[in-house]
């Protein structure tokens, strides 16, 4: 415990000794805020309307940017989750890179503690990260409209740490076999520019073709971006229902953003409890994996 206390904490300094690092991971969710809130917003405002036209219901200004700004901010911190920790994560191929993690290799420290100081250092990092941006998104949601609850707010809080663990395990299993730092920026890149599509945080699910919703549904991302969705919208919903909206069509509002998630595109719902084991079992295998990766790379080592 102390070796891996030790290590994390190097890890840590080193981290936010670089300060170009830090503030390029720290700097992403905001951009994407003003991004979203900048081209995003208009597409979902109008979404919401021809859609509640068609059902013949309207609603309030206020509820409108309460909706859109939950969706916004969820699917921004769903995103952010992920590609900050591959950012993070980045210290663990800089030690390759120098010959640190060669020096500690032939120390007396086990393998396991070694990669998962690099996971939890990695965790502390990306959730500095994470709740900051939280903190901007709280502020966004309080201009535009805020119809959250306490219990909303910690509820995004907890999805919000459970999405970075288990962003942070698969930004560790995939950095795990990168040596460059150029390696790292391609990686970097990639998952930046796909992970929001892939998980519906860039575009709901619901407008995707059946087939690809099926394939989603199989990735534990789409439930971490539909479980940060509902809290960040429910309070919507219940004003929505206090104003009259049919149950349907509430209903019909929360399949179209994805706060309910229908497995290979079926017609009964993912409980939330069955999103939150998805998510839990999701990040317990990739950490398994990251933790039997190290112990096979140091077997290999020894046989050398």
């Amino acid at each position: 415990m102390t070796e891996l206390i030790a290590l994390t904490k190097r890890n840590v300094k080193l981290y936010f000794k670089d300060k170009g690092r830090f503030f390029s991971s720290l700097i992403t969710p905001m951009i994407l805020l003003v991004l979203y809130a900048t081209f995003l917003k208009k597409v979902y405002d109008d979404s919401f309307r021809s859609a509640l036209a068609a059902a013949g219901a309207t609603v309030s200004d206020s509820v409108l940017n309460g909706c859109v700004g939950g969706q916004l901010v969820s699917a921004l911190l769903a995103v952010s989750c992920v590609t900050v920790a591959f950012c993070s994560s980045l210290g663990m191929i800089h030690d390759k890179v120098t010959g640190a993690r060669a020096d500690l290799t032939v120390t007396p420290v086990k393998p396991e503690i070694l990669g998962l100081s690099y996971y939890i250092s990695t965790l502390i990092s990306t959730l500095i990260v994470t709740y900051a941006a939280c903190a901007v998104c709280f502020v966004y949601l309080a201009a535009v409209g805020w119809y959250l609850s306490v219990a909303d707010v910690f509820l995004v809080l907890l999805d919000v740490f459970l999405l970075t663990m288990f962003g942070t395990a698969l930004a560790s299993c995939v950095n795990f076999f990168l040596s460059t730092d150029g390696q790292a920026s391609a990686v970097g890149t990639v998952v930046s520019a796909g992970y929001g599509f892939i998980c519906g945080a860039y575009m709901p699910m619901s407008n995707f073709p059946v087939g690809l919703q099926k394939f989603l549904s199989l990735l534990p991302g789409t439930y971490g971006t539909s479980l940060l969705h509902n809290p960040a919208m429910r309070g919507v919903f219940e004003k929505m229902s206090d104003d009259g909206f049919p149950p349907e069509v509430v209903d019909a509002i929360r399949d179209s953003v994805d706060c309910n998630i229908h497995f290979m595109a079926g017609e009964d719902a993912v409980s939330m409890g069955g999103m939150y084991a998805i998510l839990a079992i999701s990040t317990a295998v990739f950490i398994a994996l990251y933790v039997a990766l190290n112990l096979l790379m140091a077997k290999k080592k020894r046989k050398k």
